[in-house]
């Protein structure tokens, strides 16, 4: 079976930004995201050996759900002068890579990686018997998981992850990945800036899902539920069907995808190591090298990433 790596590309820039110092490359410009991005990329390629790779992005654009409800994301602060420039610098390394990259005005990488690994479970547009791994520190994208698709997040830094299958799903969560967006509903999003049902918590959300099974047949059988629990529903109902609505992600996003587009056999390996001795990337120059020479090779370790330049 074939293998196609999703890549949220907004997740894993926020997550390199955070997890490493302010590096600078040659030119004084700060760097540290656009490093840990293409260190996490090539851990990652070298662990899953993927077939086909995507990077999907977020638009500066407001998206359908900020047009849904007015606190998505609202109380989120700009991001920082240092990270934006970084942005730039990413896609044009992919496109030095010949990475395909989705993004479109008014929908969230989720919705791209939603509506790719769906095709992808359908068997279409070249999809067929196709495994799916999703790269992304966004829990949201769980409720894609299947038999055909996992989500590989990060855990600590930019060098531990975890697998989630459906097994580990329901594991960490105490619910299937299907009813993954019934469990955003009752408990909100604070990240999203989103809320549930007030008073309802991850464990007694995922207690009346075992139970009820579905968000709407919870509601159906709110008169059976103890006087307390069945009050909150009652009266944040509204608030928690807008959640649900926020919290699911879309999966039949206007996009040409074609497959056969998005081989890893197509990489321009040598354009990416010139842009990374550019950038004055030497560690991670070395790496990539190795990486070309089909060599195999270990993360490198938490500790070491204060001297990657």
């Amino acid at each position: 079976m074939k293998k196609l790596l999703l890549i949220d590309g907004n997740a894993i820039l926020h997550r390199a930004y955070h997890a490493l110092p302010a590096l600078t490359n040659k030119d004084g410009m700060v760097v540290n995201a656009v490093y840990g991005f293409f260190s996490m990329l090539l851990n990652v390629l070298i662990d899953q050996k993927p077939d086909y790779l995507v990077v999907c992005f977020d638009r500066p654009k407001p998206t359908i759900r900020q047009t849904m409800f007015a606190g998505y994301h609202a109380h989120r602060t700009e991001l920082p002068e240092d990270f934006v420039p970084q942005i730039a610098i990413v896609h044009d390394l992919l496109a030095k890579l010949k990475v395909s990259v989705f993004e479109l005005d008014g929908f969230e990488a989720d919705d791209l990686i939603g509506t790719i690994s769906v095709e992808a479970v359908k068997g279409i547009n070249g999809l067929k018997d196709t495994e799916v791994v999703i790269l992304t520190g966004d829990r949201d994208l769980l409720q894609l998981v299947n038999k055909q698709v996992k989500v590989l997040m990060p855990l600590i830094g930019i060098t531990k992850t975890a697998m989630f299958d459906e097994a580990k799903v329901e594991e960490k969560y105490g619910v299937h990945p299907r009813q993954f967006i019934d469990y955003k509903a009752l408990i909100g999003d604070q990240s999203d800036g989103y809320p549930g049902v007030t008073g309802i918590g991850p464990k007694t959300a995922s207690s009346l899902l075992q139970k009820y099974d579905t968000f709407e047949n919870l509601y159906a059988k709110v008169g059976e539920l103890p006087e307390k629990v069945g009050l909150k529903l009652a009266t944040d109902a509204e608030q928690a069907a807008l959640a649900k609505k926020l919290a699911t992600i879309i999966i039949d996003v206007p996009i040409q995808f074609d497959l056969a587009q998005c081989s890893c056999e197509d990489f321009d390996g040598k354009a990416l190591r010139d842009a990374f001795v550019e950038q004055g990337f030497k560690s991670l120059t070395a790496r990539w090298e190795k990486f070309l020479e089909l060599e195999e090779l270990k993360p490198p370790v938490e500790k070491e990433q204060l001297e990657l330049l």
